[in-house]
């Protein structure tokens, strides 16, 4: 397929081109980042440089794909201007999906986010209400960018509606790779007191990659959410005990587990809907102490 992938210099699209690059398909790159005249590497993406808040840039970088794979975003609610995060997020995505139904794009998989149930960034806090969390947890959030993303998967409800194509979102949990493991990780093997806002739950960017490429390649119909998360949790803690260690009787804990270290968050709709099989875990990069393996 002609696939078009945005934010494609950042951390999730550089895995996500190499990926869909790997299965075959024929990938367009497209971010903020200036391009550069220099010969292209072997085997390179092509790339444009586009802003995807202005609808132009939208329409004229989405043209001719029949896929695209939506990862730009800022990233984050809490280093820029409440406002700027919202309106950037929710305008390149209402852009790149409007142009991808324009055009008859067949597939859009829409990268949204852990966030959207509202207990990550929240002003006043609140815990999930049962764990692990999947789909069906009931959605609350209060800041710019979890609203952002949310929105985001109501306007793929919304364009399965008026036309063919078919949206996927996919809600990562915190994304790692070689080179940050040890620093956000890290502090959480060491200490198992250290609490996250994902209840210990994290994905490595190249498993995302490949569940990018699953949802490209899937057919199914109308919209579909996802989590995308490892299946372990950060230092393999047993995850009923530790739940009721730190969180008391606070959260209902949903059992059967699928494993005694489980993660905080159920990847099971996306084990039968999409075909998903994680590969990797933070065993693979860090010690027991939290420090990165040698080589």
């Amino acid at each position: 397929m002609r696939v078009l992938v945005t934010g494609a210099r950042g951390k999730v699209g550089r895995a996500t081109v190499a990926a869909l690059q790997e299965a075959g398909h024929d990938v367009r790159a497209t971010d903020l980042t200036p391009p550069v005249f220099e010969r292209p590497e072997e085997g390179e993406a092509d790339y444009v440089q586009a802003d995807l808040t202005n609808a132009g840039d939208a329409f004229a970088v989405v043209r001719g794909a029949e896929a695209v794979v939506h990862t730009a975003a800022i990233p984050e609610p809490t280093s820029n201007p409440p406002h700027v995060v919202f309106q950037n997020n929710l305008m390149a995505t209402f852009n790149t999906l409007e142009a991808a139904i324009r055009f008859g794009a067949t597939r859009f998989v829409n990268i949204s986010s852990e966030t959207v149930p509202g207990f990550f960034f929240p002003e006043r806090p609140f815990l999930p209400d049962y764990v692990p969390v999947d789909e069906e947890h009931p959605i609350r959030p209060q800041d710019p960018y979890a609203t952002a993303k949310y929105f985001g998967e109501l306007l793929m409800d919304g364009a399965v509606r008026r036309s063919d194509i078919n949206c996927i979102s996919i809600r990562p949990s915190w994304v790692q790779h070689e080179g940050n493991y040890e620093r956000n990780l890290g502090p959480m093997v060491r200490d198992p007191s250290e609490l996250s806002a994902g209840i210990w739950s994290y994905i490595d960017v190249y498993d995302l990659a490949g569940a990018i490429v699953l949802a490209v390649e899937s057919d199914l119909p109308g919209h579909e959410v996802f989590y995308i998360a490892s299946p372990d949790n950060v230092g393999g803690r047993p995850f009923e005990a530790a739940i009721r260690e730190h969180y008391g009787d606070r959260m209902e804990i949903k059992t059967p587990l699928p494993r005694e270290d489980a993660s905080g968050i159920s990847i099971e709709k996306a084990r039968r809907m999409l075909g998903y099989d994680p590969e990797r875990s933070w065993r693979d990069y860090l010690d027991d102490e939290g420090r990165l393996k040698p080589g």
